[in-house]
């Protein structure tokens, strides 16, 4: 039997459902757990994250919305994700790290030897959580280092911070989507992503949605994608003070940009996440992959694998 998903939102899970879960994980038939605000005692997450440690079909998990709530819980997620080998996409949007909780889990992130997307927003990081995401990013020869990194609502972050982020995502990293949505960025800190953006062979995808940008950042980044060859696809700039006119003109460059490519063979599709980093519904070919948008109490079990171009690239 291939591989299937579980998928819950917004509600307590019951012995019974944490026994499947456990269960699932063992014989290796889960491919996708999503467990989004799901309400759990500390004993039925130490079950779980004791059943993922050894589950080798998980590519995906989602603990988005306060799942990893306690400097315990993040605890047994890091001893777990020690011993796993197999998630490629960790989601814990909304889940009260801090720096102190990323510098429990940074060592088993960084040894991961599959890991390739991560969502850290809203998860009250600083500078110091910034110093240990730079160390995920550059490929260290054994591994290529994230492709997809999430940090959108995390306003304790610095232009100190953004800076160091900046260097490292310029400097030899594989990121191709980077999601800084609702940060106080500003025009100074947009400007040194810019010159990221410029320097990056592999950035597809910039949100920079609602982080205090203004006409000035606007004129960088237009000016960058006029004058300087960069990968990136999709840059996204809504609800800031950045004129309509400025915000098509670079929309339309970099349509250009990208239809030149199609034309000359293209590179493929690049996954964009939703709000909460959570991939919508899709179907490609017979394979699905729905993640809810909802509270409703959900748990579907789909046998097919993740129909998703960056899980089958990682698993070429």
């Amino acid at each position: 039997m291939l591989p299937s998903s579980i998928q819950i939102s917004g509600e307590p899970l019951s012995g019974a459902e944490v026994r499947d879960i456990c269960r699932g994980l063992r014989d290796n038939a889960v491919r996708l757990l999503s467990l989004r605000g799901c309400r759990l005692c500390d004993r039925d997450f130490g079950r779980i994250c004791r059943a993922l440690a050894g589950a080798t079909s998980l590519a995906q998990l989602n603990l988005n919305l306060g799942v990893v709530s306690s400097p315990s819980r993040i605890k047994q997620l890091a001893e777990a994700l020690r011993t796993n080998r197999s998630i490629q996409s960790l989601f814990l949007h909304g889940s009260p790290l801090t720096d102190a909780g990323l510098a429990l889990l940074n060592p088993a992130l960084a040894l991961h030897p599959a890991l390739v997307a991560l969502d850290l927003g809203d998860c009250m990081l600083g500078d110091e959580a910034i110093n240990l995401i730079c160390g995920l990013l550059p490929p260290d020869g054994a591994k290529s280092g994230l492709k997809e990194l999430t940090l959108s609502a995390n306003p304790g972050i610095t232009p100190k911070g953004w800076s160091r982020l900046a260097i490292a995502v310029a400097h030899s990293s594989q990121v191709r989507v980077l999601n800084l949505d609702y940060n106080p960025l500003g025009d100074h800190v947009a400007g040194m992503l810019a010159v990221a953006v410029a320097s990056s062979r592999t950035l597809e995808v910039l949100d920079l949605e609602g982080t205090g940008l203004t006409n000035q950042s606007a004129q960088t980044l237009l000016d960058m994608v006029e004058n300087y060859p960069t990968a990136l696809r999709s840059l996204v700039l809504a609800e800031n003070s950045i004129s309509p006119e400025l915000q098509q003109q670079i929309c339309d460059l970099l349509s250009e940009g990208e239809e030149e490519e199609e034309v000359a063979g293209g590179t493929g599709d690049t996954q964009e996440w939703e709000r909460g980093r959570e991939p919508t519904a899709h179907t490609r070919g017979s394979s699905s992959w729905m993640c809810p948008g909802d509270a409703s109490s959900q748990m579907v079990l789909m046998t097919s694998g993740l129909g998703d171009s960056l899980l089958a690239e990682t698993e070429m």
